[in-house]
């Protein structure tokens, strides 16, 4: 196979510091610098606990390899959502009461699935997956 797993998503935001917040508080990734010459006011790279960056997290001003428009805050355009396998529904779902923030919940009771969608401070639409063990 020549796909192996998704390796990341790059969200590109005029609100760093709000964004990078909230990842680290509602879904307990670890901020980290992303690598030079990148400045850690530009970038900052959300971890999993298995140490894989899944969220790159850039300044609007952060250079790019590969330049285009992007309007901060606007949909996500042609993508509808990210989704990410997350674990303890019952204190991802707290997290969210406590920010009163605005998702919904989805059962999906053929597979073992609860979804919990939400948007992030950039409007970026979340579908967080929690399966049953």
């Amino acid at each position: 196979m020549i796909v192996q797993r998704l390796d990341h998503v790059n969200i590109i935001t005029d609100r760093l510091a709000e964004t990078t917040r909230f990842y680290a508080e509602l879904l307990g990734l670890e901020e980290r610098d992303g690598p030079p010459p990148l400045r850690p006011e530009q970038v900052r790279w959300m971890y999993d606990s298995g140490g894989q960056a899944i969220l790159h997290l850039n300044s609007v001003d952060c250079p790019r390899a590969f330049d285009r428009d992007v309007a901060p805050g606007s949909e996500t355009g042609a993508i509808h959502h990210v989704a990410l396998r997350c674990g303890d529904f019952g204190e991802v779902k707290a997290r969210l009461d406590a920010r009163g923030a605005d998702y919904r919940v989805n059962d999906v009771p053929s597979i073992g699935l609860k979804q919990i969608f939400t948007a992030d401070p950039n409007n970026v639409l979340l579908e967080l997956n929690f399966f049953a063990s």
